[in-house]
């Protein structure tokens, strides 16, 4: 059974930090291109970042600078350190795992809240 489990959400000021983590069961981790999709209230869902099994991270342009995306595959985790969070951050964060062996097999975490608020 494929689990995505994510923590760390929270309430944080303007300015503040969140560091999230999602902890990966399941799954040949190694073989996934994991990711990291926000939705806020009214609005389509996204994608934030993701980072290959290599490595190389991808980023939207919204998060460039302030966001870091890391894995750990001796811990089949991955991460996403938020810096200089903005009122704009507010969303359900979704921790995503795309196999790179099977095509459109993607599995999602039930999501994490963060809301920048002062």
């Amino acid at each position: 059974q494929v689990q995505l489990v994510e923590s760390g959400g929270g309430l944080v000021q303007p300015g503040g930090s969140l560091r999230l983590s999602c902890a990966a069961s399941g799954i040949s981790f190694s073989f996934y291109t994991m990711g990291w999709y926000r939705q806020a209230p009214g609005k389509q869902r996204e994608l934030v970042a993701l980072i290959t099994s290599g490595g190389s991270p991808v980023y939207d342009d919204s998060v460039k600078g302030r966001f870091t995306i890391s894995r750990d595959t001796a811990k089949n985790t991955v991460n996403l350190q938020m810096n200089s969070l903005e009122p704009e951050d507010t969303a359900v964060y979704y921790c995503t795992a795309r196999s790179m062996l099977v095509a459109g097999r993607t599995y999602w975490g039930q999501g994490t809240q963060v809301t920048v608020s002062s």
